[in-house]
């Protein structure tokens, strides 16, 4: 397997599990990932939270863990890298609004790279307009936005979230959950070969 450089877009209040469990997997299949946030340097820590359901309408926020940023966001050259990766959680709503986000999102898209994005993270693609004829699996809450912006078509949920989709360059998930088909899907857009 020849090794990747991916890039991941994090920020406080990604949703834990979509933020540490990617980027272990994917550094553990042996390709190089830098984890980077804005206004963020090497060392140090964005919050995350764990989005859990415990009967109310929605899901409820817990405090999550410190997960350390290990490249500098104001060095990111989107062109030297072969992938992205876009958690979910609260982080990406904001993260949107960041000019320099979406022109590095937007690089991705235009040179078909590969993206793996979840829950959430589909947000900063239709900031960066590459959701439009995409077939899409955001969480539920984010598919009238994925819709307004001219998706082919958004899935929904599975019963147990555990559901992906792969269309063309994109690989998306509802929640985390999804994980082992997320990634499954991911590793095979990158070319990665993993034996038993």
């Amino acid at each position: 397997m020849s090794q990747k450089k991916i890039l991941m877009l994090v920020g406080d209040y990604g949703e834990d599990y979509e933020t540490m469990v990617p980027f272990q997997i994917l550094t553990m299949v042996g390709h190089h990932v830098d984890a980077v946030c804005p206004d963020k340097k090497p060392g140090d820590t964005i919050k995350t939270a764990v989005h859990d359901f415990i009967g109310d309408q929605t899901y409820v926020e817990l405090p999550g863990h410190r997960f350390a940023i290990n490249f500098d966001f104001s060095k990111v050259d989107p062109a030297s890298y072969d992938a992205l990766v876009l958690p979910g959680g609260r982080a990406p709503e904001y993260l949107r609004l960041n000019p320099r986000v979406v022109e590095i999102a937007r690089h991705f898209v235009e040179t078909n790279k590969p993206i793996a994005a979840v829950c959430h993270g589909p947000q900063i693609l239709v900031a960066a307009n590459g959701i439009k004829g995409k077939k899409v699996a955001p969480y539920p809450a984010v598919g009238p936005e994925c819709a307004a912006a001219g998706a082919a078509e958004v899935i929904g949920p599975n019963e147990t979230f555990s559901n992906a989709i792969t269309d063309g360059n994109l690989v998306s998930a509802p929640a985390w959950p999804a994980h082992p088909e997320w990634m499954k899907q991911f590793l095979k857009l990158l070319g990665s070969k993993i034996e038993a």
